[in-house]
């Protein structure tokens, strides 16, 4: 019975999904698991290193613990050395784009932009406007 990793390079798929990068990104979940995988990123395949984004320091020392079993799911994934090291980083969490919730009103003078609002008021107030 042949290892799905070496199946990779008979089959005739397209460029992006033989790379060996996307393939160790892709395997990533499946190696860690779907609790480790809920708090990791793996980001880049540099020279054989999986680099891993972590939540923070407590998952990175926990994680670093746990390297050798996650490497060694990684190759029976994989089914060769592609992935040699773990280097786990801690990164902060990105916030998504968020909605406004209202749209920006206008100020009386029916200028949008606050800063130029405030402006305008400050020059009235003045008399120079």
């Amino acid at each position: 019975m042949e290892r799905a990793g070496s199946l990779f390079g008979k089959l005739k798929l397209s460029p992006e999904m033989a790379n060996p990068e996307t393939r160790a990104r892709a395997a990533w979940a499946l190696a860690a698991g779907k609790k480790i995988a809920a708090h990791t990123l793996a980001s880049a395949l540099v020279r054989g290193t999986l680099v891993v984004e972590v939540e923070d320091f407590v998952w990175q020392k926990q994680l670093n613990t746990l390297r050798h079993f996650l490497l060694r799911n990684l190759k029976e994934i994989l089914g060769a050395d592609v992935v040699v090291e773990i280097d786990f980083r801690p990164m902060p969490k990105r916030i998504k784009p968020q909605r406004a919730e209202s749209a920006r009103r206008l100020d009386s003078n029916g200028i949008e932009d606050p800063v130029m609002a405030m402006l305008y008021r400050q020059s009235k107030k003045m008399g120079t406007a």
